[in-house]
Parts: structure tokens; C-alpha cells; sequence
């Protein structure tokens, strides 16, 4: 929609200068305003809050709420007066708003405008030298580029991600970036190279520290690492270990948000169908719609579609039932 994505050599370019010199010796500046340490404690209590809202409903309903307080209330304290330790602290805070904003886009199809956010929250985090900060943006990206079938490009933003920003990654992003290469892996067909992300995965997530982790890094929750490796076996055609996989993360889905589990549930769904077990299957796409109802989100749309085009390949009144009620609900405009 809109304005064409960056591709090839320009889309690495943002990443090279982020791992690369020259860095920011100085971010103070002089402005209309002075910024204060409560001022960057608001950024930071609104980021929480919106990302709370765009668990509950999505992006698409909440990107144009996010966008109005950037403009309103970002902006100007960007352009404000403060010293090298409040502006890192700033750009920090303002930079986490400005990748929650690339998510809204991303979750809304607006994929150029997701990538143009989350290319200027990776300048923002070079801006506050915060390393992890700089890696989670990263980690964004290559999602995006996993959702635009780039996977070489996936694997070399992860690579860059955890190399750039060695000793600083928390235990909980480097997990997800491991992740990311898995799946990446599997859908080119690399068996080898897959496992052996699996591995590191669940390895540095054993390090796991909830308490010690950064704020972005809660989605990061029990049974988020099952569900990615369900559906990286599930590519590679491993469908038993998919399911063994995709059950666990179910499991432990009862502290998982209501867009996590739909998501776990969308998983297992697409399994089931695929080894032929089509009332579990059924049943599982069931649970998935419930908890879908009254979100909008372009991704959750696409991860039901999935589901009923593999679920339609069955003639059954159970499927079409499911099918039935998944098309009524994609009747409703977002």
C-alpha cells in the first residue's frame, strides 16, 4: 500500500552504519523547551501502554492513536533542550514509541511506512548507544523481511544483530533472533543450519530472566519458542515433532496474551490439517476465532486465511462450518 519498501543494498545500509563508526560523542542541543527525566519516564509509560492496547486489538485500530502522540507529544521533545545524558535516555524512550509504531504498520499491511518507522528507530537507538535497544529493532526488521519471503536477508540482519551488539543482547532477544534464523533456515531448505539455531535458541532461553529483561522484550513468553519451532518443522515437513511442539506451547499459554494464543492456536491448526486430523483441527481453528473476536489486524487476518485455505481442502460439514464463520468474519472491513 503506498510508497514502495527499500530493497537490496539500501535496505542493509541502515544496519551497516548502525554497527559501524563514527557514533554520537555528544546529543545534547539547545531548543524551546527543557526535557526532564519526567518527561522520558511519560515516553516510557506510553509505550507500555500502547503496546498493551495493540495486544488487545491490534494495530490497525491503534496506529493512528500512536502516530497522534508521537506528532503531539514526541516531537517536540525531541527538538527540546537537554544534556548528552538525557538526550540518550530520550532517544531511547521516543525510540521504542517509533518501532511500536512500525509494528502498528506492519500489523495494518503498511509495510514501506513500517520500515521507514523501524529504519528511524534503529538511528534513534544508535543515538542513545544502547546496544539491546539497537538488536530488538533489528530483530523487527528481519520479522518484516520474514513475512516478505526475504530469508537471506532474515539470516544476515540476525547475524549482523547478534554480532553488533555482542554482551549486550538480553537473554530473551537473543533467543528471538536464533529463532528467526531457524525459521529462516527451514524455509530454504536448510535442515542442518535450522537445528542448529533451534539449539542455540533453547539454550540462551534457559538464561531467561523476566526481571532483568528490557520492556520490549515481553512478548518473548513460555511457549513463544515451542510455537517457532513447531512452525519451523512444520516447513520442513517434520509434522510429528511440529505437533509435539505446537501442543507444548499451548500448554503454557494460559499466561500468554489473547494474539500470542491465537497464534499458537493458528500453528497447531495448520499441523492437524496437514496430517489429516481435521476435527482436532476444526476445533483448534475454532478456539483461534474466538480469540480473534473484535481484534483487527492485518497479520491475524492472514493467519486465518491460512488455516481456512488449508482447512477448505476438506469436505466435511465441520470445515465448512469453520469455513462459514472465518469468511464472515473476514467479511468485516478492517
Amino acid at each position: 500500500m503506498g510508497a514502495s519498501m527499500i530493497d537490496g543494498p539500501a535496505a542493509i545500509a541502515p544496519i551497516f552504519e548502525w554497527e559501524n563508526p563514527p557514533h554520537e560523542i555528544d546529543v545534547s542541543r539547545q531548543g524551546r523547551r527543557s526535557v526532564s527525566t519526567d518527561d522520558v519516564q511519560v515516553l516510557q509509560d506510553a509505550r507500555i501502554r500502547y503496546e498493551q492496547m495493540y495486544r488487545r486489538v491490534g494495530g490497525v485500530p491503534v496506529r493512528p492513536r500512536l502516530v497522534a502522540f508521537l506528532n503531539a507529544s514526541v516531537t517536540p521533545l525531541l527538538t527540546g533542550t537537554h544534556d548528552d545524558r538525557t538526550g540518550r535516555r530520550l532517544y531511547r524512550a521516543a525510540g521504542g514509541l517509533v518501532a511500536l509504531a512500525g509494528i502498528c504498520a506492519y500489523d495494518s499491511n503498511r509495510q514501506a511506512l513500517s520500515q521507514r518507522y523501524l529504519f528511524h528507530a534503529l538511528r534513534m537507538a544508535k543515538a542513545s548507544s544502547n546496544l539491546a535497544f539497537g538488536g530488538y529493532v533489528i530483530a523487527l526488521l528481519a520479522n518484516q523481511a520474514m513475512a516478505q519471503a526475504k530469508y537471506r536477508r532474515v539470516i544476515q540482519y540476525c547475524e549482523t544483530a547478534l554480532r553488533g551488539a555482542r554482551g549486550h543482547l538480553s537473554p530473551a532477544l537473543a533467543t528471538d533472533l536464533h529463532i528467526l534464523q531457524a525459521k529462516a533456515y527451514a524455509r530454504i531448505g536448510d535442515r542442518a543450519n535450522c537445528h542448529t539455531h533451534m539449539r542455540l535458541a533453547e539454550a540462551t532461553a534457559a538464561e531467561i530472566r523476566r526481571g532483568e529483561e528490557p520492556p520490549e522484550t515481553a512478548y518473548m513468553q513460555p511457549g513463544l519458542l515451542e510455537c517457532q519451532h513447531a512452525e519451523a518443522l512444520r516447513r520442513l515437513g517434520d509434522l510429528t515433532p511440529a505437533q509435539e511442539y505446537a501442543e507444548e506451547a499451548l500448554r503454557l499459554a494460559d499466561s500468554c496474551h489473547l494474539r500470542g494464543q491465537a497464534h499458537r492456536l493458528a500453528t497447531l491448526a495448520l499441523i492437524l490439517a496437514e496430517r489429516g486430523e481435521l476435527e482436532q483441527a476444526t476445533s483448534t481453528a475454532e478456539r483461534m476465532l474466538d480469540c480473534t473476536a473484535g481484534m483487527e489486524s492485518e497479520r491475524l487476518a492472514e493467519r486465518i486465511e491460512a488455516v481456512t485455505t488449508a482447512l477448505n481442502a476438506y469436505d466435511t460439514q465441520l470445515v465448512k462450518a469453520f469455513v462459514a464463520r472465518a469468511r464472515q468474519q473476514a467479511d468485516i472491513p478492517l
